[in-house]
């Protein structure tokens, strides 16, 4: 009698495992259910929230975010789709856009090679091709004047001799509109006096100084920048005496247009002469 008891139980606990496997097919089965039902979208739902945040990136808009449509449902993340009218520009306005952009660059263009050609022309007449030398760059036309001709070794006066060449200079380039940026150049060079302390003085005073002379010779001063580099932008070497003398320049730089937008402007309008004007305090 205890025996067939014994070998019921160790028939029971023989089949236990058939619980456990049956658990977890029906916790496959519900999480594949699970699955399934997040793959659905109630498209009316998923349209209205589609309306509602396109109203609200668009500020009202009529246009709709596009929804695709498969056979298992809607999906979830919208196509790619053409932007609309009042985002993307129209075809006729870039072409616009471009055509102001080509022009702008063509006007440089003539502007700057006619400037070229008139300074080229005069430094060949009197004989200073050699030291007023044109160049035309990424950023504009580069007017390089040598120290010689516009300085003393190590002052920043202008000669007498360079007034009458940066009027002629003026003339030629007071008839473009474009920024223009006085550059001043040193060799490597030390200097150490009670006016220029080092060469990056030396190289701004001197800057400074052809900016007013070409605004007195008439050149509009919101055009005119002064700038000094002292020894660190050198266009030659200054391990000889020739290298050195091509690095103490003045460099007057006619600004593509395109530049304009990085260039400072006044949001302030320029007071009248004879404005009342603040009381002055003691």
């Amino acid at each position: 009698m205890s025996r067939k008891r014994g070998e019921e139980v160790e028939k029971e606990n023989g089949e236990r495992w058939l619980l456990t496997y049956s658990d977890l097919i029906t916790l496959l089965m519900i999480f594949f259910v699970v699955l399934y039902s997040m793959s659905k979208v109630d498209s009316e739902k998923f349209q209205a929230m589609a309306q509602a945040l396109n109203s609200a990136l668009s500020g009202g808009s009529s246009a709709k975010i596009q929804l695709a449509t498969s056979p298992s449902g809607p999906a979830a993340i919208p196509p790619k789709t053409p932007q609309s009218d009042t985002a993307k520009p129209s075809t006729t306005t870039q072409n616009n856009n471009q055509k102001a952009g080509q022009g702008n660059v063509d006007a440089d263009n003539k502007s700057i090679e006619t400037i070229k050609a008139k300074l080229d022309k005069f430094a060949s007449d009197n004989g200073i091709q050699s030291t007023l030398v044109t160049s035309v760059e990424e950023r504009g036309l580069v007017v390089s004047i040598q120290e010689t001709l516009l300085f003393e070794s190590g002052s920043a006066d202008i000669t007498p001799y360079a007034r009458n060449i940066l009027e002629k200079v003026s003339t030629v380039i007071e008839s473009s509109s474009n920024q223009i940026r006085v550059e001043g150049h040193t060799d490597n060079l030390p200097i150490h006096t009670a006016q220029f302390p080092s060469n990056w003085e030396l190289s701004v005073v001197r800057a400074t100084n052809v900016v007013q002379i070409l605004q007195h010779d008439g050149i509009d001063p919101n055009r005119l920048s002064a700038t000094g580099y002292g020894e660190y932008r050198p266009i030659a070497s200054n391990d000889t005496e020739a290298g050195r003398a091509r690095n103490r320049r003045i460099d007057l730089v006619i600004l593509r247009s395109k530049y304009d937008v990085t260039e400072p402007t006044s949001n302030v309008s320029s007071t009248p002469a004879n404005s009342a004007s603040p009381t002055a305090t003691h």
